[in-house]
């Protein structure tokens, strides 16, 4: 219920499903006796995306999220393994072209496998994600990793995969139900940066030992280098969306008691 609840709201309120939802609720007032509510609506609206695409506020909201967990030079000593979370893969792409590795925007956390495959030689693969289609549950993730990682030469006797999970809570538990984490044993959490402070919370909360947060896929340059002109509004929106998403996430996780902290940190 959790995971269709979060889906179904967040699809409504996100940034800029929410905003386009107002213009075309101004433009319908504007033409009922409600016109001068409506002319508002749209001109607020505008405001408010042309303050998200054109100004430093979407890089500022996103910069606090990826920057709580710096990312580690090198792990000493070497983890005994490396988590890695879903939601690097196009599945509507992946399930319509067999054979394709279509990757999102979040590619690095797919291909930044390859590299601590050969830094941490005997730390073992686990690649944790199902689908997170509300509708479609046939596709799998976790098949299409497979494919990949056997591409980059990894052995198939080094990897484990978990693929029913539908969100990160899913991935956590199931995870940990499949691996059993030993006490003492040090883990690498590879995900998103901005999505590491959700992610670090709720491993903690089922009790995963040993956690070593590697964040990846950055998409600011860091608070302290905020640039005062944006390089794409379009980008900008994107970017607002996902630290809205996150800062929602974090709430969300907290009150729904998978997460100990508001604001998870080192």
């Amino acid at each position: 219920m959790f995971f269709i609840l979060a889906k179904v709201t967040f699809a409504i309120i996100r940034p800029v499903t929410f905003a386009l939802l107002m213009l075309a609720l101004g433009v319908l007032l504007m033409r009922t006796q409600f016109s001068r509510a409506g002319r508002r609506l749209v001109t607020v609206t505008v405001l408010a995306l042309l303050l998200v695409g054109f100004t430093p506020l979407a890089p500022l909201s996103i910069a606090p999220l990826e920057d709580r967990f710096p990312l580690p030079e090198r792990v000493e000593p070497a983890p005994d393994g490396i988590v890695i979370l879903g939601g690097a893969l196009d599945e509507k792409v992946n399930d319509r072209r067999p054979g394709s590795y279509a990757l999102s925007d979040a590619a690095e956390r797919m291909t930044i496998v390859a590299r601590l495959a050969r830094e941490y030689p005997d730390a073992r693969i686990v690649f944790t994600g199902g689908t997170g289609d509300l509708l479609d549950q046939s596709f799998s993730e976790a098949a299409i990793a497979r494919r990949l990682f056997l591409d980059f030469g990894l052995p198939e006797s080094r990897m484990t995969f978990e693929d029913k999970s539908r969100d990160t809570w899913e991935n956590a538990v199931f995870t940990r139900d499949l691996i059993k984490p030993a006490p003492g044993s040090r883990w690498l959490l590879v995900t998103s940066a901005f999505h590491m402070p959700r992610a670090v919370g709720i491993f903690r909360k089922v009790g995963w030992p040993g956690l070593v947060p590697y964040s990846v896929d950055y998409r600011s340059r860091g608070f302290a280098r905020i640039r005062p002109i944006p390089d794409s509004p379009v980008q900008n929106l994107l970017i607002f969306d996902t630290a809205v998403r996150e800062y929602l996430g974090l709430v969300a996780y907290r009150l729904a008691g998978r997460s100990d902290d508001w604001f998870p940190a080192p």
